[in-house]
């Protein structure tokens, strides 16, 4: 399943080079306040990271397989997208992503997650994929709606999370749901790309 491109990004395995960059996005207490890790992130850290990707096997269920991006004109990780197929049920995975601060508000997210949404839905034929966030995380909160998954539940105080009891929103898509939107925007494009009919001559 990889490499794969989308229009401007490139979504590979990782690989020794991208240590150092992980390691400084990872160490961003911005980045970090909603994500397991707690900062300073080590380059020890990342390289353990590294050696573990190496030996995982994307789509293993039971596995997170962690996704670097990059930008095609310009080689350097830029954040990551996440996926683990569900070990009780192959046909169902969730996903995460974390991308660099100097590199978001962009649409670098959208469209590196569009892209693994494609690969899981398209390639891998899976039928339902879900998320989870914190409530308080707005940034993630309107990418998933932004994608189109529906907000199925508000989980209330049900993880201690870095000192405290976290409430989180869990969101999911099907397959259908998927393609439906897929053919929508398709459609939506090739409207806006036709050319306009001429006026009729009176």
């Amino acid at each position: 399943m990889l490499p794969f491109k989308t229009s401007r990004l490139l979504l590979r395995s990782f690989q020794e080079t991208d240590l150092a960059a992980f390691a400084a996005y990872r160490s961003d207490p911005a980045v970090a306040r909603y994500q397991s890790w707690t900062p300073p992130y080590t380059l020890d850290q990342a390289t353990a990271f590294l050696h573990e990707m190496e030996r995982a096997q994307a789509g293993a269920p039971g596995t997170w397989y962690q996704v670097a991006i990059e930008r095609q004109d310009r080689p350097g990780l830029i954040g990551d997208c996440a996926f683990q197929v569900r070990a009780d049920d192959e046909r169902q995975a969730q996903i995460g992503f974390t991308l660099s601060p100097t590199s978001q508000k962009q649409g670098y997210a959208t469209e590196a997650v569009t892209g693994l949404l494609n690969v899981l839905f398209g390639k891998m034929r899976l039928h339902r994929v879900t998320a989870t966030c914190d409530v308080e995380n707005e940034a993630s909160v309107r990418l998933l709606e932004r994608l189109g998954m529906r907000r199925e539940a508000r989980l209330l105080e049900s993880v201690w999370f870095k000192g405290a009891w976290g409430s989180e929103y869990v969101y999911a898509l099907l397959d259908r749901e998927w393609s439906r939107a897929r053919r929508a925007a398709g459609a939506g494009a090739s409207r806006r790309c036709a050319p306009r009919a001429p006026d009729a001559e009176r």
